[in-house]
Formats: structure tokens, C-alpha cells, sequence
């Protein structure tokens, strides 16, 4: 990562972006508003024009596109579309339908936006479509050329088992090289996510305690409340696994397990990543629970008699020197009883107990952990034992905390997409992934995807199956409020 990884040195280049699938959901909830607040912040090129693009049946006049994006920025946009920066970010919006088959309007907007910036613009393309329609977008680019002098940023999923990411790798790389290829992950654009790395790497007082000689294991914990609302048919192809463990959870893992890079630089960075991955050990299933929420099944386009997870929990080994015996425990899932994001590390007690386990402490309260908390603004909190006030020699937990909310003003803060959406105009590859990166990931997973242990039951508002609690032990999950 580079310094553009917080304020940029300098501005983009000058560019022509298409948000493909500029009519979905996703363009409305993140890219619009998100595109919009950058503008605003002035970290937008000089020059750009942003073209949406759509299948003809989803066409919109470029009026209508306007329309369409100032509702979206209302909505969701952290700055809502008033005043001076809205009309100039509007006046650069404008729409071009493309189907496989007849992509001449999208060709004629993209050339209409080159010929008014003048000289060379870089071309972005982001394609937020199904993956159904993701070979006909790609090769469609190749044939008209407009991959040329172009960067594309990818939505997940990167493929639903090793051979479909395989697939998928040729499709792309026989029309983008990897160098033009920003497979994004909103999870890597947090800042309390490359939080870890300054965490780790710039303090002496955690990197030599950053191993398996200090730390007994590490949990990787995103809860969430929400239900499946509504995707049943997203949901019944997919699963928690696939949705959140093979993309988000394991990048995080990387970020916690890798090695120190040589520089903070996108290769470098990503080649320790990758190490991580390829330590990893395929995942042993009996250390896996999945588990489906009462009621999904009640669910409209749900069978049945579904098998689809909608919770995973499972322990995974990072077979190298420094992890070697650290257990690293991830778990994920809908309707559970809150939404939590946070890494928590383990730290081994001392050889010698002087202090017999710590008298006076209830069997609730916890100590000797160091936990990341990476949600949006984000905290860290040292977990230690500390001596209460008295005559004797009685132990109370204690914590430290830092928060991102308290510590750093937020004026300048971006949003994951934001962030990745600037670093792709930039080129910095720092915080996305690479193919084989997750080739290796699915490889991993594949004992899981191919004997799938049968899912058990929850109740909405839990943390999951009881069979959690005997996966983890002698440890317990981390929450921070306590309540499991």
C-alpha cells in the first residue's frame, strides 16, 4: 500500500468509468453514492465521465440515469446531492445500454466521453453483475477493445468451487492481464482492517508477541442480526460459506497470520498473503458446524428440506513456523443475536501462577486477550488482569481501548467501496486479491464442498449450535458485552 492507501500524492489519472449494472442494487446502495462522495471530497480525477451501462430490456435515457443516481445519493449517500458539487457531478453522468450482441450504444457513449476529456483517458470498468453475466460482459470488452488501456474491478463470488475459479481466471486473463484486475472485497477497504497491519508492524509492543509462542489461538467472528431477507434464490446457490468464509473471513485471516512484507507494497503485500493461503490446511470437517436458522425453510424459494447453511463455525491450522499449533477458529451467520466484527488473539497466561487463577474474578470475565474490533469506525482493546484497591491481593479484569471514533476526526474517512473504487483509478493492487490467491482458497475448501457435514439448528437471536461451544473449547467465544 502505498501512501494513495490514505491521501493520495496525486490525483487519478484522467478517466472514462462504466459501472455495469448501473440499475442494480448494489450501484445504488455503494457505487453512485459512493462515486458521489468522492467527487465531493476532491479525489475524483480532474476530468472523468462516468457512463452506466445495463442490458437494453434495463435502458435509462441519460436523464433518467440522472435521476436515478441523485435518488440513490438521497438514500444511501453519506453527502446528499445539493448545491455546486452535485451539479457538477451530475453533469458528468450519462448512460450506455450494452447487450452481447449489440454493445454500439455503450461504444458510442464511451466515445463520446473520450472525445470531450480529450487525450488519453484510462478506462475503468466495474462489473457489478451476476456471475451468470460476467463471461458475455468480459468477452464482449475484448471484442469491441474497449479493454485496452483499461483496469476492470470484479465483484464477488470469484467462482463457487476450485474449477468454476479456475473457469473464471481463463475468461478473464484472455482478455485483461492480472496487472488490470482489481477483484474487490469491501472488507479490505476498512481502515480498521489495515489497522491490523500498523497494529502488528509498527509497535514493538505487540510484533514480538505476534506468534504461536505467545498467542494459545484467534478467533475471526462476524455475527450477524440480519436474516437471509428476502435472497432466498441467492442464498439456496450460495450459503454462509461460500458467502462470507472463502471471500471475507479468509482475507482477513491473511492480514492477521502473513508474515512481515518487505515494504508496504502491493506485491509484497499480496506475496505474504498468499503464503498465508498456501500454509493453510484443507479444512478437516469435523471440525466444521453448519448451521440453518429456525424458519428458513418457511422462507419463499426455499426447499423443504434445504441443507443450505445459513451459520458456519470451523477451525482452521496455518501449518507454518509461526502458527504452528494456533487453532484460528472463524465463524459467520444470519439472525444471530447481534452484529459483531472482530478479531480476537488469545494470549497464553504465564509459566508461573502466583496468583491461583486469578481470585475474586467471576467466571465471565475475561483477560489476557487482545481484540480488534474492524467494524466502521472500529476499536482495539487490550485485555489484562490488574490488582484491585484493598488490602489484599484480589485481581479484577481490566481493559484498554482505542477508538477510531474517539482518537482521529472522521472528515476525511472513506467507505470500503469509496476507498477501493480510488485505488483501482490509482493501480494500487495492495487491497485486492489475486487469482491465485483464490484458486488456493477454494482448494482449501474443497473437503468442505465436497462431504458437507449436515447442518443443525438454531434459534433467532442465538449464537449459533450449541456444537459451537465444544469446537472452541478449552477456549469461549469473545463477545464484548459478554452475554454468550
Amino acid at each position: 500500500m502505498n501512501s494513495s492507501s490514505h491521501t493520495p500524492d496525486h490525483a487519478p489519472d484522467d478517466h472514462v468509468i462504466v459501472l455495469f449494472g448501473a440499475t442494480g442494487d448494489l450501484a445504488k446502495r455503494k457505487l453512485l453514492p459512493g462515486l458521489f462522495h468522492l467527487a465531493k471530497s476532491g479525489l475524483l480525477p480532474k476530468n472523468y465521465q462516468i457512463i452506466g451501462s445495463a442490458p437494453a430490456s434495463f435502458a435509462m435515457s441519460g436523464e433518467q440515469f440522472r435521476a436515478h443516481a441523485r435518488s440513490a445519493v438521497a438514500e444511501f449517500g453519506l453527502a446528499k446531492p445539493t448545491g455546486a458539487d452535485w451539479r457538477e457531478f451530475e453533469s458528468r453522468l450519462t448512460f450506455g445500454a450494452a447487450d452481447p450482441d449489440d454493445p454500439k450504444p455503450l461504444l458510442e457513449a464511451v466515445q463520446q466521453a473520450e472525445e470531450s476529456l480529450g487525450g488519453s483517458p484510462r478506462r475503468l470498468f466495474h462489473l457489478a453483475v451476476p456471475p451468470s453475466a460476467f463471461g458475455s460482459v468480459v468477452g464482449m470488452l475484448g471484442q469491441t477493445r474497449l479493454a485496452e488501456n483499461s483496469r476492470v474491478i470484479i465483484e464477488k463470488p470469484f467462482g463457487t468451487d476450485l474449477a468454476s475459479a479456475r473457469k473464471l481466471t481463463g475468461i478473464v486473463h484472455s482478455v485483461f492481464d492480472e496487472s488490470q484486475v482489481f477483484r474487490i472485497d469491501h472488507f479490505l477497504g476498512k481502515e480498521s482492517v489495515d489497522n491490523i497491519l500498523a497494529l502488528r508492524f509498527a509497535n514493538g509492543l505487540f510484533e514480538p508477541i505476534w506468534n504461536r509462542d505467545h498467542i494459545s489461538h484467534v478467533q475471526i467472528d462476524v455475527p450477524e442480526a440480519i436474516s437471509i431477507e428476502g435472497r432466498a434464490q441467492f442464498f439456496e446457490g450460495t450459503g454462509a460459506f461460500r458467502d462470507m468464509i472463502v471471500t471475507h473471513l479468509f482475507q482477513v485471516l491473511g492480514f492477521v497470520a502473513m508474515e512481515p512484507p518487505v515494504s508496504i507494497t502491493a506485491k509484497h503485500l499480496r506475496d505474504e498473503k498468499a503464503k498465508v493461503f498456501e500454509a493453510l490446511r484443507p479444512i478437516d470437517v469435523r471440525k466444521v458446524v453448519r448451521g440453518q436458522y429456525h424458519g428458513y425453510r418457511d422462507e419463499p424459494g426455499v426447499a423443504p428440506d434445504s441443507q443450505t447453511e445459513t451459520f458456519v463455525a470451523l477451525q482452521m491450522s496455518v501449518d507454518n513456523w509461526r502458527w504452528s499449533g494456533v487453532p484460528f477458529y472463524l465463524r459467520s451467520g444470519k439472525s444471530m443475536a447481534q452484529r459483531r466484527q472482530t478479531v480476537t488473539l488469545g494470549l497464553k497466561e504465564p509459566t508461573l501462577r502466583m496468583f491461583s487463577g486469578g481470585p475474586g474474578l467471576r467466571s465471565d470475565q475475561r483477560c489476557n486477550e487482545i481484540v480488534i474490533d474492524f467494524d466502521d469506525p472500529g476499536w482495539i482493546a487490550v485485555r489484562f488482569l490488574a490488582k484491585q484497591p484493598g488490602p489484599t491481593m484480589r485481581l479484577g479484569a481490566a481493559e484498554m481501548t482505542f477508538s477510531y471514533d474517539d482518537s482521529f476526526h472522521k472528515m476525511h474517512g472513506l467507505e470500503g467501496y469509496e476507498r477501493l473504487i480510488l485505488e483501482a483509478m490509482l493501480g494500487d493492487q495492495s487491497l485486492f486479491t489475486r487469482s491465485d490467491e483464490i484458486e488456493r482458497l477454494w482448494e482449501v475448501a474443497t473437503p468442505l464442498l465436497e462431504d458437507p457435514p449436515p447442518v443443525e439448528f438454531y434459534d433467532h437471536g442465538s449464537w449459533g449450535p450449541d456444537a459451537i461451544r465444544h469446537l472452541i473449547a478449552p477456549h469461549k467465544w469473545y463477545l464484548p458485552d459478554g452475554r454468550e
